[in-house]
C-alpha cells in the first residue's frame, strides 16, 4: 500500500485536499473525470434510491481508492462523504492512463485496487446475505480490524466512525438490532466497550471473535426442525 502511494506521488500530479466530517468528496451523477485516493481518515459511500432513501454501500480507509464506479458510465454512481478529518488525493483519470503507458507499474496498481474494491463489495454482500444479525456486526468488526492490521495499525481497538444507525444501514439491520448485537457481543466477552465512550470498541482476542462468527454462522445454517402443525415465525 505504501509503495502504491509512493508511485502515485512520483509519476502523477496530485491534488491534495483536507476534508472534515460531513464534507462531500464527490456526488452521485456528477461527470467522472478523476479518481481519488484516501491518504488519511475514513469515508463512507452512499447510494440514493429512486424514492430518496440513502443506503450506505461502503466504508473506506487510508490507502483505498474512490470513484471506480464512474469509469463505465462517465458519471459517479454514488456519493462519497468524509467521516472525519482526513486528506484526499485526486488524480485525473486521463493523466493516469497516459502515465501508465510509460510506467506499467501504475497500471498494475490500478488493477490491484480495482480487485480490492471488488473483493470488499463481495465480502460485504456475503455478510449481509448469509450471516445472522449478531454475527454480521461481529464480521463488520473483524473486517475493520483486518483493515487496520493491513495498514500496520493497532487492530485490537476500533473507533467506530459511523453511528450505529449508519452501521445498521450498511449491514441491512435496524438500529435496535445493531444495539442488541453489540450488547450480545459484549456479554459473550468477544468485545469490550472502552471507558472513553461506546464508539471505541476493544477486541481482546481476534481469534475468539472469528470463532464466534463461525459458530453463529454454523448454527444459522442448520435447518430448523418444526413440530407437526407448527408455523414459521
Amino acid at each position: 500500500m505504501a509503495r502504491s502511494l509512493s508511485l502515485l506521488q512520483e509519476h502523477l500530479p496530485l491534488r491534495r485536499r483536507l476534508v472534515h466530517a460531513g464534507d462531500l468528496i464527490f456526488e452521485a451523477g456528477v461527470p467522472f473525470k478523476q479518481l481519488y485516493v484516501l491518504n488519511s481518515g475514513s469515508v463512507k459511500l452512499v447510494n440514493t434510491a429512486a424514492d430518496g432513501r440513502n443506503q450506505v454501500v461502503g466504508l473506506l480507509l487510508r490507502g483505498d481508492w474512490l470513484g471506480f464506479d464512474g469509469i463505465a458510465k462517465g458519471r459517479y454512481g454514488c456519493s462519497a462523504q468524509a467521516l472525519e478529518i482526513g486528506e484526499i488525493w485526486s488524480l485525473r483519470y486521463d493523466a493516469l492512463m497516459d502515465a501508465a503507458s510509460a510506467q506499467p507499474q501504475l497500471l498494475q496498481v490500478l488493477h490491484a485496487e480495482m480487485s480490492r474494491a471488488i473483493s470488499r463489495g463481495r465480502d460485504a454482500m456475503l455478510s449481509v446475505c448469509t450471516l445472522p444479525v449478531t454475527a454480521r456486526v461481529a464480521e463488520f468488526l473483524r473486517q475493520s480490524a483486518a483493515s487496520l492490521a493491513a495498514r500496520g495499525l493497532r487492530n485490537d481497538q476500533i473507533i467506530l466512525r459511523m453511528s450505529r444507525a449508519e452501521i445498521g444501514n450498511y449491514l441491512g439491520m435496524t438500529l435496535e438490532s445493531v444495539s442488541r448485537a453489540f450488547s450480545s457481543l459484549a456479554r459473550a466477552q468477544v468485545i469490550c466497550f472502552s471507558e472513553r465512550g461506546r464508539r471505541m470498541i476493544q477486541i481482546p482476542d481476534l481469534q475468539a471473535l472469528s470463532d464466534f462468527i463461525q459458530v453463529e454462522a454454523q448454527a444459522h445454517a442448520q435447518p430448523q426442525v418444526r413440530a407437526p402443525g407448527a408455523t414459521l415465525q
